[in-house]
Order: C-alpha cells, then sequence, then structure tokens
C-alpha cells in the first residue's frame, strides 16, 4: 500500500526486452536504501517487485498484462519515473491510499501555467469516469492529486511548485501518457451497492 507522496525522481538505466516481459534497471537512491529482493516500488505508480539493488539501484521485470495496462512500455533509457516505496504501518497517511494497480491511462491534453500553480487537463477513459469526482483524490502516474474539475472524459489538476519540481508531472507535455489509479473505496462500495447490500443494514444485522 502507498499514499502517493513521492519521495524520489528516479531513472531508468536500462531496459532489457525479455520474452513477454520486459525488465527495467532504475536509479534511486533514496527507495533502494535497505530495499531487497522481493520488496515493493512504486514506479510511475505502478507496484513493482525489487528482483535486485546494488550502487542505488533497482531491477524489476514488468509482465506483459502490465505493460498492455499502464504506460511503463513507453519508458526507455533515460526516462525520469516517479517512486516511492510502500507505506510504513503507523506512519503518516500524507496522500490518500493507493494501492500501485493502475486502473488505466489517459493523456496530457493540456497545461495552463499560472504565477503559483499550474492547471493540467488530462482524459479519462470512460470506464473511469464515475469514480472522478471534483475535490475526490485520483492518483497520476503514482502522484496522489486532487481533482480540481471531473467531466465525462476529462479532469484537471492543480499542480504547486513543489509537485512540479520534485516529480515527473513537471517534466510531462501535451500528448504524454499518464497512468491513472482511481480510489479504490469508491470501487468497493459501487460493488457493495451492486450486490444489493446496505452497509448500515449490513451493520446492524451483525449486532
Amino acid at each position: 500500500m502507498f499514499t502517493g507522496i513521492v519521495e524520489e525522481l528516479g531513472e531508468v538505466t536500462a531496459v532489457e526486452q525479455l520474452s513477454e516481459a520486459s525488465r527495467f534497471r532504475l536509479r534511486g537512491p533514496v527507495v533502494t536504501d535497505g530495499a531487497k529482493h522481493g520488496d515493493s516500488i512504486a514506479v510511475n505508480g505502478v507496484c513493482l517487485t525489487v528482483v535486485e539493488t546494488g550502487d542505488g539501484e533497482f531491477t524489476a521485470d514488468v509482465m506483459q498484462e502490465t505493460l498492455k495496462r499502464s504506460s511503463l512500455g513507453a519508458l526507455h533509457t533515460g526516462s525520469r519515473v516517479n517512486l516511492e516505496r510502500p507505506m510504513a504501518l503507523g506512519g503518516r497517511l500524507g496522500g490518500h491510499l493507493v494501492q500501485g494497480h493502475v486502473d488505466g491511462t489517459g493523456e496530457i491534453l493540456s497545461r495552463t501555467p499560472s504565477e503559483h500553480w499550474e492547471i493540467v487537463k488530462v482524459s479519462l477513459p470512460q470506464n473511469l469516469s464515475r469514480y472522478v469526482v471534483e475535490k475526490g483524490s485520483i492518483t497520476v502516474d503514482g502522484v496522489s492529486l486532487t481533482v480540481v474539475e471531473a467531466a465525462a472524459h476529462w479532469f484537471t489538476i492543480s499542480l504547486i511548485p513543489t509537485t512540479l519540481a520534485l516529480t515527473t508531472l513537471g517534466l510531462k507535455q501535451a500528448g504524454d501518457p499518464v497512468n491513472l489509479e482511481v480510489d479504490v473505496l469508491a470501487k468497493y462500495v459501487e460493488r457493495l451497492l451492486a450486490a444489493g447490500v446496505d452497509p448500515l443494514t449490513a451493520k446492524e444485522d451483525q449486532q
């Protein structure tokens, strides 16, 4: 489980194409400090398993399913990436609950700079539209953000200077793909209601 608060702006140092998979080597001295085989690290919002670590770098194998469902397939040597270690139990939840399981990809549609922040418009797949609401939370390339406006096929986010400087969102241009993860709590509520379960009634029945 992650929080969507990026710890480090890392870099892809090598990409090896395997049979129906890719092996990435990424540089991230902060997130690899103490990391070992089997640990999880979120890369642009995608939860990956560490295969090897050393000299401030780690390798991770990315299966074909992940490459199809995320924008990781577009990464190449030199690409900058957002990195985050899993949330420690008992720590502060700075963003919101993020699983690192990408729900789909969007595209940067436009950027509108202002004096103290920048408004970014992102396309939204139709199947995710119902989970995105004004003032709600969404994860874009692993960054926990608050939705400013929500429409049927797009939403906007407001990026402060810190986010622009310390994450890849400051580097993205119109037309670039981004990974999207919607709030998992909304999906659970939808599933319960579709099954005809009233959370309040269910609680009363258990008492």
